[in-house]
């Protein structure tokens, strides 16, 4: 099929485009949901969607003779209104941890795909899937393998109440490490004996994050801990 023809305002076209739209956000939404995050195949393939669907709507009625349709208007609307959906993907536990901006990013960049293709653009919306797919799929081993040997790290950790903090700082500092933030956190511990804390270190230089929890989890006042 000539991809003129897709391109075209011919209903046909506009159909395939929108059947291009949806599989994009339904591959899209599934990378997410194999990660079991909120939004999935469902919510990514609506948006892809509704998002074409809008562009498509907005050039048909700018075509329409005697009509003085804003080209523009539906496409702010929608890059503005989706932003309120991804919002709700976004949270902040008890452990001050910020979860779903991977997500809530992807469904706005998805309603940009979508209306890429919805409005002919083809090659740019396919531009644009294979780069989500790639910052998704790729670049996330690349970001967790910067974060894993980063010289920060940020932990929350359940210790005896008895002298346990004390005992943390102090074993901290005999590394050769700097706390430069240690907060008592409100949430319920294991054990009625324990205390909650968020603590932040700084090594100084890289180290491995995972080797540095093993080893503080192994202390006999440290009861809990993981990387925050």
């Amino acid at each position: 099929m000539d991809l003129s023809f897709l391109e075209s305002s011919s209903d046909i076209a506009v159909a395939l485009r929108l059947v291009i739209a949806t599989l994009f956000g339904c591959l899209v939404g599934w990378e997410r949901e194999a990660k079991r995050h909120s939004a999935g195949i469902k919510t990514f393939a609506l948006v892809s969607l509704g998002s074409a669907v809008a562009t498509a709507l907005n050039l048909y009625l700018a075509a329409l003779p005697g009509m003085d349709a804003d080209t523009s208007r539906i496409p702010a609307g929608v890059v503005s209104g989706i932003g309120f959906l991804g919002a709700g993907t976004i949270l902040v536990t008890f452990r001050q941890q910020i979860k779903g901006l991977t997500t809530a990013a992807s469904l706005w960049v998805t309603a940009c795909m979508g209306m890429a293709i919805g409005g002919g653009y083809l090659i740019v919306g396919l531009t644009c899937f294979i780069l989500i797919m790639i910052a998704n799929v790729i670049l996330m081993h690349f970001s967790q393998a910067v974060d894993e040997n980063s010289r920060y790290l940020s932990i929350y950790i359940e210790v005896n109440k008895s002298g346990g903090v004390k005992q943390l700082s102090k074993w901290i500092t005999e590394q050769g490490y700097r706390v430069y933030s240690i907060t008592k956190s409100k949430e319920k511990t294991l054990r009625s004996s324990d205390v909650g804390l968020l603590v932040s270190v700084d090594f100084k230089e890289p180290v491995s994050h995972g080797d540095f929890i093993n080893t503080i989890n192994e202390l006999e006042y440290v009861n809990y801990v993981e990387e925050t």
